[in-house]
């Protein structure tokens, strides 16, 4: 598979306004669709620094609303880099973002785990 990427991942989310306001005005993530589709919408964000975007999907039916924040049976799976780990960790902290931990270095980088308002569990990682 020649020139295969990720370009995006869903993310179940209870409601796309507040899902867009979390990850734009808080996170400085870019809204880069918002299309109608009638009963549901195309609805993705990106990170400011680029990679794969996140498809804010709207959970549906009692399946997909208890999936929410467990998509990943509680396991970080989602991983936000940034070139300014102490920058955007006290950046998140002044926002109301609490983390699960302290900083801890790794051989990868600095790392510190944090939940969205949606109980997705993230790692901010400032790669060394």
């Amino acid at each position: 598979m020649t020139g295969a990427r990720l370009g995006a991942l869903a993310l179940l989310v209870p409601d796309y306004d507040a899902a867009i306001f979390f990850f734009v005005s808080v996170m400085g993530f870019r809204l880069t669709a918002d299309i109608d589709q009638g009963r549901k919408r195309w609805v993705t964000v990106e990170p400011p620094g680029g990679g794969a975007a996140l498809v804010l999907a709207r959970a549906e039916g009692p399946g997909q609303l208890a999936a929410v924040g467990r998509q990943a049976g509680d396991r970080v799976f989602l991983f936000l880099e940034t070139d300014d780990f102490a920058r955007d960790h006290a950046r998140m902290t002044a926002a109301g973002i609490s983390f699960e931990e302290e900083p801890r270095h790794e051989p990868y980088g600095t790392v510190a785990v944090w939940r969205d308002p949606f109980g997705n569990r993230w790692d901010l990682i400032g790669r060394h």
